[in-house]
This record gives structure tokens, sequence and C-alpha cells, in this order.
């Protein structure tokens, strides 16, 4: 016999099998009582084996080594003060993730470890294979399997546990958790400054202890402030100096950094050294929300997903849309010549025609929109939004449940002022409706895509991404000021279901897709077209205008001139000079056209409003179209189509050609485009506002703050790239 008694402790997850090693062990050799001061059981065991008397502890089931549970403390207490000789992690082989948790917090004491990895054969019939090789010498750390209630593997267990106790290599270096640069930098800071204070007579190992302080381990905390009564305040100064330092850097507690670093270090031992065949259920969802909901990349890989939903609807329905404005134009043609000129003519050309297919020709774009949406809703990565959003959100006093309204709002206002309902609190609903109306909703899409396609051409998809990302930033502003000021109160708890990810199919899609979309095609024959045509009448009449000029006296005067030259002209002087008089007369006609509209009732509704908007680079008819937006935001663009002067002749640019030569510049249009996003939602929304709150106050309060906003933004925007460009 060897003489001294070796000590081998038994720790594991619970249910991993420890107390049926422990039995197989010590059999019937076996003492069983309480752990001092507390309740938890305590079994002891002894026997010879391999010349050697051999005492076995079996700890308490614990998932960790932090101090939570009796049973936690209980086992850390044991291994860091009684320092047996070796301690045996029960590992459950088929839960091989889960269980290394507590082994990585083992290899930060300094004891001599050995896994046993039990149930060997469940693992297997799951079709789970870990090379146990390559996993010893990962971690450095011997490794045994075993099968707990067939005996099998214990032998082999006692035999490799009493060549570690009796081995004189010492505890290994390189198997610890290595944790980022930074926080190793805070662990050496702190070690080196309890080494100083106490030398050599610091009872645990430094760099566990450092660890420990830094995860604000109170018991820790304790015992070394009875170690070092005069160095532990400045101990205590440090350690809090490192951990708002990590907690500055990575933007959460320093415990669940640690905690993600050592789950990190775990990913990278399993990828290694298991492999799982068919037979083993993997969980998709899960597998999934690793990435996409993960801490650093979950937001990233959200933004990256918004992006391209933006960039997919404009440069994708640009071809439809293309060809819609074609149709349009060919219809307008065919009108043109088959029509007498009469008041019903106009009506129909620069009217309905103008009006509503200014508009119609962007369903493309809404549809690719919606479709987007409905991807996210039906795979169930929406939910999955609000989670990654919680954060964000609480921000400004909500929680992530809020963001589900707010990004329904980026089809239509109206129902997601309606799903605030759902949130518990009242004043949670009233801040999440107020902050709403600034998600883009599809209608304010047309808006966007023809300024931003007329003047941001090369990169009209990201500035339409930047003008929604702008609309949440604004609405992160406006709810941290409301919560701290009007809606006072603290944010309510957070917990969503996360449900599994589904394949969706594709006939579910587009009943999604065409169920949103037929909202927007019934405003195309209501709302629309009699906006349309409101706008039409205010802008033809009073038709006995009295022109500054003799428009048809000019263009008399410029047929005569070009018969008088062409008299003599043949073959392409001739061609050219015919090519020269229509573009004069074109340029005629468009004055006329413009001082018509300027006398008209509408321009005279402009040039009041006019000096509001002037300070924003707006002209009168961008005047008119912002105030017209009022009723849909879709007759925006319908406005725009009836007062530029759009000919039923030109091509499918007509409307761009027409804001190119109105003397709109990109600043002007991108101020516009902020005003559009920001400005008083249309009635529909506003109806809802004061359905839901139920409160005329609210409602008014809604439209004057989100327009001051609005004119203020857009103000500064202008302003801001005037100063820029020169």
């Amino acid at each position: 016999m060897h003489g001294r008694t070796l000590t081998i402790a038994l720790t594991g997850n619970p249910n991993s099998g420890k107390t049926t090693v422990f039995n197989h062990i010590t059999g019937t050799r076996q003492k069983v009582g309480n752990w001092s001061g507390v309740t938890v059981e305590k079994k002891e065991g002894f026997l010879q084996r391999h010349g050697h008397d051999l005492k076995i502890i079996d700890l308490p089931g614990t998932y960790s080594l932090t101090p939570f549970s009796i049973e936690e403390i209980v086992a850390r207490n044991y291994i860091l003060e009684e320092r047996p000789d070796v301690v045996i992690d029960i590992i459950d082989a088929s839960n091989l993730e889960r269980s290394l948790y507590l082994a990585t917090q083992l290899m930060e004491l300094d004891c001599k470890v050995l896994f046993a990895l039990n149930m060997a054969d469940l693992a297997r019939a799951r079709g789970i294979n870990i090379d146990a090789d390559k996993l010893s010498r990962l971690l450095d750390v011997p490794v045994v399997f075993t099968v707990g209630n067939k005996n099998q593997g214990i032998d082999e267990l006692l035999e490799k546990s009493i060549e570690l106790a009796r081995s004189d290599s010492g505890v290994s270096r390189r198997r610890r958790v290595r944790y980022t640069h930074d926080i190793e930098q805070s662990i050496a800071l702190i070690r080196g400054l309890l080494e100083e204070k106490t030398g050599k007579n610091f009872p645990y190992n430094t760099r566990w202890a450092a660890i420990k302080l830094i995860e604000n381990d109170k018991i820790v905390r304790e015992r070394i402030k009875e170690i070092l009564p005069d160095g532990f305040k400045e101990v205590l100064y440090e350690v809090q100096v490192q951990r708002d330092r990590i907690t500055d850097l990575y933007d959460d507690d320093p415990e669940i950094v640690m905690t993600d670093e050592r789950y990190g270090f775990i990913a990278g031992i399993i990828k290694e050294v298991m492999t799982a065949s068919t037979r083993q259920r993997v969980d998709i969802s899960r597998n999934i929300d690793l990435v996409l909901t993960n801490r650093f990349l979950g937001f990233p890989i959200f933004m990256i997903f918004i992006w391209a939903m933006f960039q997919l609807t404009f440069s994708l329905g640009a071809y439809p849309m293309d060809w819609l404005e074609s149709g349009v134009n060919i219809m307008s043609s065919y009108m043109d010549n088959m029509l007498p000129e009469s008041v019903l003519k106009d009506l129909l050309l620069n009217g309905v025609v103008a009006g509503v297919g200014s508009v119609i020709v962007f369903l493309p774009n809404i549809l690719i929109l919606f479709f987007c949406i409905a991807l996210f809703e039906d795979t169930g990565y929406m939910a999955r939004a609000a989670f990654l959003m919680d954060k964000i959100m609480h921000l400004i006093g909500l929680h992530g449940k809020s963001f589900i309204p707010m990004l329904m709002g980026f089809g239509c206002n109206v129902p997601a002022v309606m799903a605030s309902r759902t949130l518990e609190s009242r004043k949670d609903r009233i801040l999440t409706i107020l902050i709403t109306p600034f998600m883009s909703c599809s209608a304010k899409l047309p808006v966007y895509v023809v300024l931003a396609g007329t003047f941001f051409a090369g990169s009209a998809g990201t500035v339409i991404f930047c003008i929604y990302i702008a609309g949440v930033v604004f609405a992160i502003i406006t709810g941290r000021l409301f919560r701290s000021t009007l809606l006072k109160g603290e944010d309510a708890p957070f917990v969503m279901e996360l449900p599994p990810y589904r394949v969706p199919m594709l006939k579910s899609l587009l009943i999604h897709m065409w169920d949103r979309a037929k909202m927007f095609l019934k405003k195309m024959g209501g709302i629309i077209l009699a906006g349309s045509v409101i706008v039409w009448a205010l802008s033809a009449f009073p038709a006995d205008v009295h022109y500054s000029t003799d428009y048809s006296g000019e263009s008399e005067g410029l047929k005569a001139a070009f018969d008088a030259r062409a008299a003599n002209m043949t073959g392409a002087d001739l061609a050219r000079q015919v090519q020269e008089r229509n573009t004069a007369l074109r340029e005629i006609e468009k004055a006329r056209q413009a001082e018509q509209m300027e006398r008209s009732y509408m321009g005279k509704i402009g040039n009041v409003i006019a000096p509001i908007f002037a300070p924003l680079g707006i002209d009168w008819r961008g005047s008119v179209a912002l105030l017209t937006g009022f009723v849909a935001k879709e007759i925006v663009v319908s406005t725009m189509g009836v007062l530029y002067a759009v000919d039923s002749d030109e091509e499918s640019e007509a409307l761009r050609e027409a804001l190119l030569a109105s003397g709109m510049t990109r600043i002007s249009a991108l101020s516009m485009m902020v005003f559009v996003l920001l400005s008083l939602p249309c009635l529909a929304t506003v109806a809802a506002i004061k359905r839901e709150t139920g409160s005329s106050g609210w409602t008014v309060f809604s439209i004057l703050y989100s327009t001051s906003m609005a004119w203020i933004v857009a103000f500064s925007v202008y302003s801001l790239g005037r100063l820029v460009m020169t």
C-alpha cells in the first residue's frame, strides 16, 4: 500500500449518472450524512483498488460552480477548501454541450480533473459520436467512456484517476478557457494586484480569483476581504474599474459576457470532437437562432435583411414598373388621338390618367415589399426581429413587443396602430401609437421611389433604406423624450414566444401579399381617383386665364419663321429644322401650362402655403403635393403628376424629366422625402389613433408634433446640405 489515502471527488450535472457511478465504485462501503451546516446529503465511500486506499466523495449535482444554490456552494467549497487529489467530472455524453459548462469552470480551478463520458451507450443510440482521444488532447484532460448502470469502464476510470493523482505533472495551464484580449487584460491586471498584495500566501489560484471578482462573486469577495483587510478597498476599486470597462466594451454585464465566452469555447470543442448521424434529432430552429439571434451577429444580419428588402424592392421592381409606365403612356396616347378636344378629355388625360397612372406604376414595388414582409412573418423571423430590437426598445422605455406594430407600420400604419392594443400598459400603448407613424408605410414608398430614382439613380435602394432607418431613429428619439416627460413610467418585462422556423409555402406568401396589395388597389379606384380629380379641377380652373404673354402669338410667329426658313431646305437640314421647331413649340406650351397652373385655384393655394415650405427647398407645386398627402400619401405622387404638367406624348420618364427641369435639386428632393417620412399621417391613420387612444387630445398632439418635427428636420437637412454643397 502507498500509505496516504487518495481522495477522489465525483461531480457532474444532475441526472448525469453520477450517483450510479458512485454506487458501482463503492458498493455497500458508503457513509451517508449531511454536509456541515446544510441539509444537503453527503455521501462518502471507501475502497482499496490497484494498491491504494481510496476515499470517494459524491458531490451534489450541479450545472455550474456559480454560487447561486446551496448545492453549488457545497460543491465549490469542497474543491477549494478540501483540495481532493482528483476531481472526476461525470459528463452526460448524450448532452455534451450542456455538461461541458461545468467542466470549463472546473478547469479554471487548480485541481486535477478527469472526464468520465457516461451514458456512452445512450449517446451512440442517438447517433452521437465523440472522439475521446481528441477531446483529451484539446483539453489536456484524461477522458474515459463509461456506462454507469452497466458497470462498464469503471475499472479504467479508477485506474486513470489513481494514475493522475500520483503523477507529478501538475495542473495543465493549456486547458483553460482563453477569453478575449480585453478580458484577459482585466484578468491579468487584477491577478497582478492580488499577487502584489498577498505574495505567496493567497490560498486560491489568483487567476480564478480574478475571474470570480470580475463576475461579482459575492462569496469570493467576502473571503478576499478577510484575507486582505487592508488592501481590499484598492482591489475592489480596480475590480469595479475593470467591470465598467468590460460593460462599456461589450454593452452587457461582465457575468454574461464571460458566460458567452465559455459557451463559445464549448462550441468550438463540440465542433472538433462530436459528430452526429441522421439518427440524432437536430433542433433546426435552435441552431439557426444561434446565428440569427446572436448578441453580436443578430442585429447586423437583421439590418442586412432590411437593406436587401428595400434594394430588392427598388431594383427588381424597376422592370415591371417600366412595363406599367409604358402601358400607361400607350393608353394616354390612344385616348389623346381618339378623343376630341374637350373638358372631358382634359379630365381623363390630365386628371385620371396622369394622377392614378403616376401611382399605379409603383404597384410592383408595393407587391415586392409586402412579399418580403410576408416572408419574415411566415418563416418566424418577425418574432426574432422583435427579440433583437428589445434592447434598443428599452432605450425608449418600451420592450421588443412594441417593435411588432412598428415593423407592421412598414406595410400600413393603420393596422400597426391597431396592433398596439396587445400591449398591457396604457402608457406603452400610447407611446407606441405616437411613434408608429414614423415608420415608412407602403403609401410613402412611391414618393421615395420617384424622388430617389430621379435624383439618386445610382444608389436609390440605399437612399430609401436610409430613409426607413431614419424613421426608426426618430421614433427612438421621440420615445425617449416622451418616456422621460409626458409618459413617465417603468418599461414592462418582455417575454415573447419564438416560434419554430418554418419553410414558407409560396401559395401562402402570395395570398398574404395579395391581401395587402388589394388595399393599395382599392385606393386606386377610390381615394386616389377622387383626389386626382379634385387636384385636376383646382388646377384646370378658372379656364379664362389672362396670360402675361401671348403664347398663341409666339407659337404662330415661330411657325411662320420656320416656314420661311424651310422653304429652301431638303433632307437632313429640313429634318433638323423640324426637330428644333417642335422643341421650341413644346417649351412655349410648357411655359403656358406653368403660368396657367400658377394662376389656377391650386396655384393660388400653393402660393399661400409656399412660404412655409420655401425654407425646405420645395416650390409651390411640391408644397401642394405635400398638403394633399394628408388625405393619402399616394396622392403626393399623383398630385406631382398633375402639377408638373407632364405631357401625354412624352416617354415613360416624363415625371422624372419634369422634376429635373423644375429646378428641384438633390438636396431639396432629400428634404422632401424627410418631410414625407415624418409629417402628419394620413386621414385613415389619424382615425385609427383617435379610436385606439380614445382621446382627441392625443390625436391632435400626434398631428402637431409629427408635422413640426418634419419641418424642423427637413429644414435642417436642406440647410446643412446647401452648406456642404457650397
